[in-house]
């Protein structure tokens, strides 16, 4: 990743602020010209700032109103496999590699609860996995954010 000057964070903290705000009114809410900003944006696309934009979607949209994180155990050796074999489920949106006696954390999203049995089982039929433990979500309390680091990062530049 690049090291983000002050325009790059408030290029960043306009575009927190208006997802869909395009090149022409970010350059002249910044002050900027249009072509420093499109050079800006495609540099910082590049250097992997921005992540997909598939984070947008609601899974309940689009029939998947049931999400689950799931703790699961694995044989060390086989994690590249398993994570390979993970990314092959469709219902598996997100996974995180941890530290501790959990090795991955695992986000789901089922259409209802037997679905969720059902990945689960697909999930524990991977060779190497030991188990799993699942939790249902609730409800999200606080959503992805960064707006709250960008400021941290706009006063520390």
């Amino acid at each position: 990743m690049t090291t983000l000057d002050h325009i790059d964070l408030e290029l960043l903290a306009a575009l927190s602020a208006d997802h869909r705000a395009t090149v022409v009114a970010l350059a002249e809410r910044l002050g900027l010209s249009r072509n420093t900003v499109q050079a800006r944006m495609a540099r910082l696309d590049r250097s992997g700032v921005f992540l997909s934009f598939e984070r947008a979607i609601s899974s309940a949209a689009l029939g998947f109103p049931i999400e689950a994180f799931l703790s699961v155990t694995v044989h060390q050796a086989a994690l590249p496999r398993i994570t390979e074999e993970l990314g092959r489920i469709p219902e598996v949106i997100q996974a995180h590699g941890l530290s501790g006696q959990v090795d991955l954390l695992v986000r789901v999203a089922c259409r209802d609860t037997q679905h969720l049995f059902d990945t689960d089982a697909r999930i524990l039929s991977i060779d190497g996995v030991e188990r799993t433990e699942t939790s249902l979500a609730m409800g999200e309390v606080i959503g992805y954010r960064v707006a709250p680091l960008l400021e941290l990062a706009r006063a520390d530049s």
